[in-house]
């Protein structure tokens, strides 16, 4: 009878294994994907965001009441950047999952989305776009997998990220802001959770390029951040607005 397998090679996986636990995600080059402004990367402990990890991107103002309002329209564009950074360092499709029918595709175009690479996936209700999002993630072939959902709970979120670590895919949470309940914030598995708020426009005539407040509320093995961005549509880039001030740590707070 054969042994089921050779001891070193069990001790080499649970190594393997006990690394990617400590820190999140693998960071060799070959599975992380920069954001292209020097100073996001710089924070990221994997120098950009490790594909095979859920990440989540929040829109910055707190809901109150009941309904299940869409995200943010700075939120979008932030997650549309990120999608579009994945989609063009492998050249593979994007999968983006929702339960509407105001998925604007020119305005994904302005952030560097490819129409012609996006597979949009309407569903009927949070499960469904979870569902949808798991199997996606599990096939591998996708360069990034996104989901709008207004709440995920811990458990749902651990499986999306088995899911994304098992297909190599990077997977993304679009919420809007956190509801301020007696329970306090949501904890779940995402390796990065972002907050995006829109940033007033300097241009003295018509509209200026967007301009986002954006925050690194959680990162593992990193620190909660702050920086004023713009999108520069033409050179398809995040900068740092000429009177922006260098990030710096934010006190206390924190998000699971």
């Amino acid at each position: 009878m054969q042994s089921r397998a050779d001891p070193a090679v069990i001790a080499a996986l649970r190594k393997r294994i006990g690394a990617i636990a400590a820190s999140g995600a693998e960071s060799d080059g070959e599975r992380t994907v920069p954001l292209g402004l020097p100073a996001l990367d710089a924070a990221l402990p994997w120098r950009g965001l490790p594909a095979g990890c859920l990440h989540e991107v929040m829109a910055g103002s707190p809901v109150e009441d009941e309904a299940a309002p869409s995200p943010g329209a700075a939120a979008t564009g932030f997650a549309a950047v990120l999608l579009a950074r994945f989609a063009a360092a492998t050249a593979g499709y994007l999968l983006w999952c929702l339960r509407r029918d105001d998925l604007y595709l020119p305005g994904l175009a302005s952030f560097g989305i490819d129409a012609d690479r996006l597979i949009v996936v309407r569903a009927r209700s949070r499960d469904d776009v979870l569902w949808v999002m798991e199997e996606a993630l599990r096939c591998g072939r996708l360069a990034a997998v996104l989901g709008e959902v207004e709440a995920v709970d811990l458990t749902a979120s651990r499986r999306l990220q088995l899911a994304a670590g098992t297909g190599g895919t990077a997977a993304f949470l679009l919420r809007e802001g956190e509801r301020r309940t007696a329970a306090g914030k949501t904890v779940t598995a995402a390796v990065t959770r972002w907050g995006v708020a829109p940033a007033p426009s300097v241009a003295a005539i018509g509209l200026g390029p967007p301009r986002w407040r954006l925050s690194l509320l959680r990162c593992r093995g990193g620190r909660p951040r702050d920086w004023l961005v713009e999108w520069d549509e033409t050179a398809r880039v995040l900068t740092l607005p000429h009177e922006a001030e260098e990030s710096v740590p934010m006190p206390v707070r924190r998000a699971g």
